[in-house]
């Protein structure tokens, strides 16, 4: 959809520590061949941090930047794929109350990797639709640790991150207007990820950490690797295309395309190469040292390119996502000015020290 008037007022992004992948692989945790195909230098890690005090914590430095307390937020969205900190609880819920204090909607969203995206259009919807004279904060963060998740070997080609990012977007202006925004869904790709194993009574009844492969090798030994490959470019070249067109732009015109964090030879195969995406356009310098967060990577590689000076005013940003499910999404922005509390951040988004 087209979008008049509806602007990013602050990212934010929490990443607590980092390990280097070669640290990983002397360990004995990342085997080699995973090492040499990702091209990953480090991931983030939190030692102790949940996935929800993170997000709060994204979530404070957001409002601060964005200028904007309790009392102006009007809808709160926290976009997740994992395990939160506690069992039965509503994590946004949490979010709320540590850092807004007051009684709007706080819902959670569990669009996987492409949920982070998908509250944009939600909040966006929202805003627009007449329901919301208040700004919209969205959070997402995962925590990818073990026993539920190996971050090397449940799914090999991406190596997973834990952290927090954090966006208030508005209709009262902001350092960035939000010019498009596409979805689209193809559930006949949903076994993907679940493979053929019944259904269980509880969390981990078949297996602990999850394993991706097994699932992705089960599908693929149905349908033939061609079909897969096939639905799944569709849908991203779907997305990519409807934003661009309601924007009025060609994805060559882009100043910066913000992929997911997959690893390299992922990024080759399904961005790269079929779109004629030069990595020098993208943040792969930065994702290489953080890993996949979930739902996270388009807001970090936003607030990457904001606090370390690399996207200017007047530069168009391409936000690019997919999720299991399996959906896709992509948006537009037009960078309007480099908001002040940019300067002088590091470019994990943390503050200086």
């Amino acid at each position: 959809m087209r979008l008049e008037d509806v602007y990013i007022r602050g990212t934010s992004t929490r990443l607590p520590a980092r390990l280097a992948v070669a640290d990983a692989v002397a360990a004995g945790q990342c085997p080699p061949r995973v090492a040499a195909a990702t091209g990953m230098e480090s991931v983030a890690y939190s030692p102790d941090e949940s996935a929800a005090e993170m997000a709060a914590a994204a979530a404070r430095t957001v409002l601060q930047r964005a200028g904007t307390g309790g009392g102006d937020v009007g809808l709160l969205l926290h976009a997740d794929t994992y395990h939160q900190g506690q069992d039965l609880w509503p994590v946004a819920s949490y979010i709320q109350r540590e850092t807004l204090g007051n009684t709007c909607q706080a819902i959670e969203i569990r669009q996987m990797s492409n949920g982070g995206l998908a509250a944009v259009d939600l909040a966006a919807a929202y805003l627009t639709a007449g329901h919301g004279h208040g700004d919209a904060l969205i959070t997402t963060a995962d925590r990818f640790c073990a026993p539920g998740i190996d971050r090397w070997n449940t799914d090999p080609g991406t190596p997973y991150a834990d952290g927090a990012t954090s966006l208030v977007l508005s209709r009262r202006g902001g350092f960035a207007r939000l010019v498009s925004l596409a979805l689209h869904a193809d559930s006949d790709l949903e076994p993907l990820h679940r493979g053929e194993d019944p259904f269980t009574t509880a969390p981990f009844g078949h297996r602990m950490p999850v394993d991706f492969e097994a699932a992705k090798k089960s599908f693929v030994g149905r349908t033939g690797i061609s079909y897969a490959i096939t639905r799944a470019h569709q849908g991203q070249q779907t997305v990519i295309k409807q934003a661009l067109a309601e924007a009025g732009s060609e994805l060559a015109e882009a100043d910066w395309v913000v992929l997911p964090h997959f690893g390299k030879r992922r990024l080759t195969s399904i961005y790269y190469q079929p779109f004629g995406i030069e990595p020098a356009r993208t943040t792969w310098e930065f994702s290489r040292t953080v890993g996949h967060l979930g739902a996270g990577d388009q807001f970090a590689g936003l607030d990457h390119l904001l606090v370390s000076g690399k996207a200017a005013p007047g530069d168009r940003c391409v936000l690019v996502s997919v999720g299991a499910g399996y959906s896709w999404g992509c948006a537009v922005l037009d960078i309007l000015q480099r908001p002040a509390w940019a300067a002088g951040q590091r470019a994990s988004g943390r503050p200086a020290v």
